[in-house]
């Protein structure tokens, strides 16, 4: 996971220390509501979908498949459990938040069906050259990096 996150942001700061850590300190600051993982039999865990509830809707989130297993409909079927779920938890609405320039993870969601624009969140970038950002999307006629 470190690895897809230095190919999509190639100046971020290198994580120091033990990466699982990390990210299992990140997973006990989310109010999740159920978490579930993908796990093949003699491999083990390649996936993993979590739920946070938010008022009458949910958030997926985190979202993770291993870099070797993708394309294999591990992400699809960890997305369909989970909005499954929030279904029979009476959700009405079901959201996930992807990183603008993640462009393989937003084709997956999109053909999961996540195709309802629900929020946009902009940035601006502090760094003098801005290098991080590609050109490249446009939203009500206003051009933006991503």
């Amino acid at each position: 996971m470190t690895e897809e996150h230095h190919h999509l942001y190639p100046a971020a700061p290198p994580v120091g220390g033990d990466p699982g850590a990390a990210f299992e300190e990140y997973l006990t600051r989310l109010d999740l509501s159920g978490m579930w993982v993908a796990e093949i039999l003699g491999v083990g865990v390649v996936g993993m979908v979590g739920l946070i509830l938010d008022g009458r809707g949910g958030q997926v989130e985190p979202l993770v498949v291993a870099s070797a297993r993708r394309g294999e409909g591990i992400g699809r079927a960890l997305l369909e459990h989970v909005a499954d779920q929030a279904r029979r938890r009476g959700l009405g609405q079901l959201s996930i938040s992807p990183a603008a320039r993640n462009l393989d993870a937003i084709r997956c969601l999109h053909g999961a069906g996540y195709d309802a624009l629900a929020r946009v969140t902009l940035a601006i970038d502090l760094h003098p050259d801005g290098q991080d950002w590609r050109d490249g999307i446009d939203l009500h006629d206003q051009r933006f990096r991503f």
